[in-house]
């Protein structure tokens, strides 16, 4: 059978059951809806976390970004992986105990202040509305190219299936669609791993194949042919700086992330969440560890396939037909030799490829079996909806609960609360699915942002929170204000208005290290000057730093 109707197949059967699993799962009570009714177990909630995690930047765009920029990827490995780690070890059982299901619930609480809890929902709107855009975007290419539509209608119809399963069951039609996903996602990525791996090398194993076969010496010497760097050449593309500012906020960031922290508060108890951490980080290992190999693998075949290739030769290859019309691969022959030179240099190259489409055509790329094509589709459509869900119910959540039922009417029924819960998602579809059709570059890009917005705005509010009872709400608000304000001033005037990166050359996607340090020191310097938090904040705060290893009694939802 030819690819599109195995991508029919493959992709239709995964929505449909998304779908049905969203539909079987709808729910009617406030806890159910924001936390899945706190049942689900630890290691379905494992396979729930490493799908919300994994998202099109890591599934689609990753590898992408490894291949185009070589040893200088390295640095979303070790950004998010190790961020994960941090997240497990010193958050997740600490805010488990502290029994409030939302980032802004927490710091709401903990800081004894609306204005704070306010200030934090802000901060998590902006955040996941920056984060989903990188998954709606990513949505929009898979259909893009499979069902042979442009990016913009391919993220509209990705916007009305995610809104479905999320509308209906909320956090527990979303858990469940998640572990399904998870699956489809982590077989669609070690499949052709694995194929391309035993027919660069002989060895099935990518990890292996990568490290120990001559795949990494002959790329390198194609590199240095054409004018590149060694693709395993550290810093040839990064200043040693830049590297070490991206990869800490990645790490922070990935701790501070409200939509991976919600997904602790679906089991039953403090052991649950740790062990679930733990199957998380194995799930997510798979996946990750995998990712180098495949990068390296796709970079020799595209530059093997493409370069020095006639016009004539390209345009009668299927995949690159298919990929042109998306407008995300072009050609240009600048020379008029009638052949295709990529160079590093962007006034003679002549191969135009979006990094976000490596991982979607590799697998065309190496001739594999179409099923194989079609099945790499279904994987990245999983990985972008899988964590779009989570971000919308987060965006729903901080408005619905914290300000909303909070703020707003504590006397909200739970029919209520549910209500203003499903609009909020379907507004924050809407406005997600402008910025997945103009993102502000590629998916791992526009993910990167959010990870930096989320070092620069909670990561230090929430670990003094737990590991200083001196922190006040005066520190807390300064310190989230001036971290999020100077790092999306940053961001936006870079990416936006063509600011040069005049801190110590630091990008856009590495300036989150900085407004995390700032939100540190305005923080405990604003907490020492003001009034210290009332005796039983001090208290609550000693207590959370001893986890138990089971919570005995259950957030009231409704206090």
């Amino acid at each position: 059978m030819p690819t599109e109707v195995w991508t029919g197949l493959f992709v239709g059967a995964s929505i449909l059951m998304y779908l049905y699993i969203g539909w079987s799962s709808r729910v009617s009570d406030s806890k159910g809806f924001f936390v899945a009714g706190q049942g689900i177990s630890a290691i379905a909630n494992g396979a729930a976390t490493a799908a919300d995690w994994m998202s099109a930047a890591s599934f689609l765009s990753m590898a992408g970004l490894i291949s185009f920029l070589g040893y200088d990827g390295s640095i979303y490995l070790i950004g998010w992986t190790g961020g994960y780690v941090l997240l497990a070890l010193f958050l997740v059982p600490y805010l488990r105990k502290f029994g409030k299901y939302t980032v802004p619930d927490f710091i709401g609480e903990r800081y004894y202040s609306n204005w704070a809890r306010l200030v934090a929902v802000v901060a998590a709107i902006f955040i996941s509305l920056t984060y989903i855009a990188g998954q709606m975007r990513g949505v929009g290419i898979v259909f893009s190219r499979f069902l042979q539509v442009d990016v913009n209608t391919g993220v509209i119809i990705g916007m009305i299936i995610v809104g479905f399963f999320a509308v209906l069951g909320g956090m527990k039609g979303i858990t469940w669609t998640q572990v399904v996903q998870y699956y489809v996602l982590i077989m669609a990525y070690l499949i052709p791993a694995i194929a391309m791996a035993m027919l660069l090398t002989g060895n099935p194993i990518p990890q292996f194949a990568m490290t120990f076969g001559d795949i990494s010496t002959k790329l390198n010497q194609i590199q240095v042919d054409l004018g590149f760097a060694e693709y395993t050449q550290a810093f040839a593309n990064k200043s040693m700086l830049d590297v070490l500012a991206i990869t800490t906020a990645l790490m922070v960031g990935t701790a501070g992330l409200p939509h991976v922290i919600v997904r602790f508060y679906t089991v039953k108890d403090v052991r649950s969440a740790r062990f679930s951490a733990g199957w998380a980080l194995l799930f997510i290992a798979l996946l990750y560890t995998t990712a180098p190999a495949l990068s390296m693998f796709a970079r020799y075949n595209l530059v093997n396939t493409l370069h020095n290739a006639t016009i004539e030769e390209v345009q009668q290859l299927n995949w690159v037909q298919k990929w042109e019309k998306t407008g995300l691969l072009a050609f240009e022959d600048k020379n008029q030799d009638n052949r295709l030179q990529l160079t590093p240099d962007e006034t003679s190259n002549e191969i135009s490829i979006d990094s976000d489409i490596i991982v979607l055509s590799t697998p065309e790329i190496a001739n594999l079996d179409p099923w194989v094509v079609a099945l790499v589709a279904a994987g990245g459509i999983a990985a972008a909806l899988s964590t779009a869900s989570g971000l919308l119910l987060v965006i729903s959540s901080s408005i619905a609960h914290d300000v909303y039922y909070r703020i707003i009417d504590p006397g909200a029924s739970e029919r209520k609360r549910v209500f203003v819960g499903r609009v909020m998602i379907a507004f924050a579809l809407a406005i997600s699915s402008y910025f997945g059709m103009n993102p502000p570059g590629f998916v791992g890009q526009v993910v990167a942002f959010a990870f930096g917005l989320a070092a620069a705005s909670f990561f230090p509010i929430i670990m003094l929170g737990i590991f200083d009872q001196r922190t006040n709400r005066e520190g807390a608000i300064s310190g989230m204000l001036v971290g999020l304000v100077f790092t999306s001033f940053y961001i936006i005037g870079v990416k936006f208005f063509d600011m040069p990166t005049w801190c110590f050359d630091i990008s856009a996607e590495g300036i989150g290290t900085l407004g995390m340090i700032l939100n540190f020191v305005v923080t405990l310097v604003v907490s020492r000057v003001t009034p210290p938090p009332p005796p039983e904040i001090q208290e609550l705060v000693e207590d959370l730093r001893v986890p138990e290893d089971i919570v005995t009694e259950e957030p009231n939802l409704a206090a």
